[in-house]
């Protein structure tokens, strides 16, 4: 089975960043490369994004501050959106300096391997510039960088999380910061290829701070329990080194999350008759 998710995180990965990105800027004095922390990208990957920023000597002071927008496009389709505000504001870059910024991506699932006109890869379009949300001049984004990306399917032997007992269904909201999600109940499992080596896990969720603030959260392996937790904020995401030994010799583990106070919206929100008895959202589950 390949990991086929379609939801969309971040991770730390090891890979050196041998994806370089290039363009004669349309903003004086100011160039950009990007690098992947994977040297051959595909999709359902998280992976690193380094963005390095060149002011040369002939670059003028920005007379604003800009928000950088990154837009991954397959063909029409905008697949990846990681627009951020860098840390140092652009009305305080200086002429000869760099400015690095390391951003975690998910390649969400998009390649058809069954389409009859694949060729064994897709192309992305990745656009990266400066916009400012309050310009109306009609000059508010300036795109920087333009480049087109090759992305091939994940390698054989990439786990697929199957979720098996304690889920609601999928419930998508655009606007909401988890995107896509399903509720847990009180305790949700899930069977999990086992590729016999060290991996991956990253989980993001979301929980209900207006209503249940100290809710503890556990995850299990195989019955083992490996981390506990009370979120810090209502929206978390956790990334586990998980060694081979963790999961055992089978073919598939059982990963286990639970909650110590599950909660039915009906009893709590007056408005609400959701009657379901709720654990935690779980945007992300991905184990590679």
């Amino acid at each position: 089975m390949k990991l086929r998710l379609r939801l969309v995180v971040v991770i730390g990965l090891v890979a050196a960043a041998a994806f370089a990105c290039h363009k004669k800027t349309s903003v004086m004095g100011v160039d950009l490369a990007v690098g992947f922390g994977e040297a051959k990208l595909s999709d359902n990957l998280i992976t690193d994004v380094i963005y390095t920023w060149k002011t040369s000597a002939d670059f003028k002071p920005l007379d604003r501050d800009y928000s950088i927008f990154v837009h991954f496009w397959h063909k029409a389709n905008l697949i990846v959106q990681d627009d951020f505000t860098p840390d140092v504001p652009t009305s305080k870059w200086e002429a000869g300096k760099e400015y690095v910024f390391k951003r975690r991506i998910l390649i969400p699932k998009f390649i058809d391997e069954f389409d009859p006109t694949f060729k064994g890869e897709e192309t992305l379009r990745l656009s990266v510039g400066f916009y400012n949300a309050f310009d109306r001049s009609g000059n508010a984004q300036r795109e920087i960088l333009s480049k087109k990306l090759k992305v091939v399917p994940p390698p054989l032997g990439t786990p697929e999380v199957i979720y098996e007992s304690g889920w609601y269904d999928l419930e998508i909201d655009q606007n909401s910061p988890l995107k896509q999600w399903r509720w847990t109940a009180k305790e949700a499992t899930c069977v999990v290829d086992n590729p016999k080596r060290d991996a991956t896990l990253v989980i993001r969720g979301g929980t209900i701070k207006d209503f249940i603030r100290d809710q503890k959260i556990s995850f299990k392996i195989n019955g083992l329990p490996f981390d506990e937790f009370v979120p810090e904020e209502a929206n978390f995401e956790k990334t586990y080194a998980v060694k081979k030994e963790m999961v055992g010799d089978k073919d598939e583990f059982i990963l286990t999350i639970s909650v110590d106070k599950p909660f039915v919206p009906a009893k709590l929100i007056p408005e609400s008759k959701d009657e379901r008895e709720l654990g935690i959202m779980v945007g992300l589950i991905y184990y590679r």
